[in-house]
């Protein structure tokens, strides 16, 4: 089970995420979420992670241009570009960097398909993505994703497991369900989480 812990506002809360085991960590730097970094902060975790796992660019309101030069520069292994970006978005995106995310909700009606767009993996969130508002998996039942998909939406130690066992990803993500508060990561709640998503026992 790939785990992406997500929102991560500090060297010593990405080092403590590593740790635990996570796989990938996501860094924001959408103007509206309080877990925005600026980018000297961002590149700081990026440098401190130094390549031991994937580090993620989180965006929604940058041209798909901006976010892959930012990415570019950041020296991130992934751009996730959540919302509202077309295919031609994505295009420009691969252009500049090789490793692209699309991210997007049920709520959207978007294509399933992973690829649909050029990316390399899928992630379904919730309408409101870092609410930590959990979404209906029953929605999913009917209509779930073949491959390289990632769920994410109101995920915590709690509840992992659970949601696992219903939709079966390839992996989660999660931000606000291992918070103290909001953008302050809480290191046993880290390991928490990705201790119950590795005892599902999926692959």
């Amino acid at each position: 089970m790939y785990v992406k812990i997500c929102g991560l506002t500090s060297v010593a809360a990405a080092e403590a995420a590593i740790a635990a085991g996570a796989d990938a960590i996501g860094v924001v730097m959408n103007r509206t979420s309080p877990r925005r970094l600026e980018f000297g902060a961002a590149a700081e975790i990026v440098a401190a992670a130094g390549g031991r796992v994937d580090t993620v660019l989180v965006v929604n309101d940058m041209s798909a241009v901006e976010a892959a030069e930012t990415a570019a520069k950041l020296g991130v292994a992934v751009l996730q570009l959540h919302g509202a970006y077309t295919r031609e978005d994505f295009t420009d995106a691969l252009a500049i960097v090789p490793r692209v995310w699309r991210a997007t909700s049920l709520k959207a009606d978007p294509d399933l398909t992973i690829g649909a767009f050029g990316e390399e993996a899928l992630l379904l969130d919730a309408p409101k993505p870092g609410s930590g508002e959990r979404w209906d998996l029953s929605e999913l039942e009917a209509r779930t994703p073949e491959g390289k998909w990632m769920l994410a939406g109101g995920l915590s130690p709690d509840n992992v497991v659970e949601a696992i066992r219903a939709v079966r990803p390839w992996g989660v993500d999660v931000s606000s369900g291992v918070e103290a508060s909001p953008g302050v990561k809480d290191p046993q709640k880290v390991r928490d989480f990705i201790a119950a998503a590795r005892s599902t026992g999926e692959a």
